[in-house]
């Protein structure tokens, strides 16, 4: 079965899509994005949006945090596609599909994500931080990420796939020291959110 995904027409962002890196937002911006999905968004066929620069598809990406330290989690060579072993995220998130489709498909796939990729027995709380675009390569092109923060207060958490996937909460030199295997949205993530600075990243990626 293909899978189809949560798509919104480029013209259709509120705000405009002409930007790289994390845009930050409040909750006006949430509602003006919510609003929008609710008239323009629609569920295309996966194959065919990864192929589509004029629809984004909608990505809730979630960092979660513990005071000072970020969780990051890296792949292993378990995983079924070899380009991906090794790389590094500091950030968890994934399609909308039409299971998450009523009131609000954002938070219901936010909340799914969530509890699909990670084992946490407590109730997160997601703050909002902003848009995250990329339109540098073919696939930041067709995504729109929409990132929030959890605060861990000293709570486990551990990823649900360890046979793909290793996670700890590490302290931000460490995610500096990863720079290289991070994702393309880590490194924006990162960056934007004070872990790593501009020049250290600089530093990591020459």
């Amino acid at each position: 079965m293909v899978e189809r995904v949560l798509v919104l027409p480029r013209a259709a962002v509120p705000g405009g899509c002409d930007f790289l890196g994390l845009r930050l937002a409040d909750a006006d911006a949430l509602a003006d994005l919510r609003r929008a999905v609710a008239t323009d968004g629609r569920y295309l066929d996966r194959p065919l949006a990864e192929d589509d620069p004029t629809h984004k598809q909608l990505i809730p990406y979630v960092v979660v945090r513990d005071g000072a330290h970020v969780f990051l989690m890296r792949r292993t060579d378990a995983g079924g596609d070899a380009r991906l072993h090794g790389k590094a995220s500091i950030g968890v998130g994934g399609h909308l599909n039409p299971v998450d489709e009523g009131e609000d498909a954002l938070d219901a796939g936010l909340r799914r994500e969530w509890a699909e990729e990670l084992e946490a027995d407590w109730q997160p709380t997601f703050r909002l931080v902003g848009f995250l675009n990329d339109d540098s390569n073919p696939v930041g092109a067709v995504h729109l990420g929409v990132v929030f923060t959890v605060e861990a207060d000293g709570q486990p958490v551990a990823v649900r796939e360890h046979e793909k996937l290793a996670g700890s909460f590490v302290d931000p030199e460490i995610v500096a020291e990863a720079w290289e295997r991070l994702e393309t949205w880590s490194q924006l993530a990162a960056v934007a959110l004070g872990l790593v600075e501009p020049s250290a990243a600089d530093v990591a990626h020459s």
